[in-house]
């Protein structure tokens, strides 16, 4: 019996930017979100006019909406963060548009630079922050739309489920 699967046999579909299909005008699959966020994310004209920086809390606009999805665009000051949450019961795409954001989980740190992308399903606790010395903006795809935000203790961060997320390679 052979034991590899579909993933090891062909590769993750997310690991390969060119075998991505372009975004429909309303996506329903987790790489037609992703590819809906790298097509924004290209095309500076979106979003780049529309962020502004805030140095008291995190700078958010909601950017787009869709049938179940929302797409909002946020701006990081060095020194902020998101605290420790989840998202619900939402799954998500973070992209980095601009500068450097870390993202702290139960499983470690890990920088994620212009250009990166995160997936992540219901319920994933993660925490991200402004690191570095520079402003960040970033892009974050929700669906169905971000409805709560949990918070969570760094208590809780030990207790909490594995990482539920997958790197996306960006070109």
């Amino acid at each position: 019996m052979n034991s590899d699967s579909d993933l090891q046999i062909a590769g993750d579909i997310l690991e390969v930017p060119h075998l991505l299909q372009p975004a429909r005008e309303h996506p329903t699959t987790v790489a037609e979100f992703v590819g809906l966020a790298r097509a924004i994310a290209a095309d500076r004209s979106q979003w780049e006019h529309l962020v502004e920086y805030d140095a008291t809390s995190r700078w958010y606009h909601r950017l787009r909406t869709g049938p179940g999805y929302e797409v909002w665009l946020l701006s990081w000051v060095p020194g902020q963060g998101s605290g420790l949450h989840d998202h619900g019961r939402s799954s998500g795409v973070l992209t980095v548009l601009r500068g450097e954001l870390t993202e702290r989980t139960q499983n470690g740190t890990r920088a994620l630079g212009a250009g990166a992308q995160r997936v992540f399903a219901p319920g994933y606790v993660h925490e991200a922050v402004n690191d570095s010395l520079e402003p960040a903006v970033s892009l974050h795809v929700y669906y169905p739309g971000l409805t709560e935000m949990p918070m969570h203790s760094a208590q809780c961060a030990a207790s909490v489920a594995p990482d539920t997320t997958e790197d996306v390679v960006t070109a």
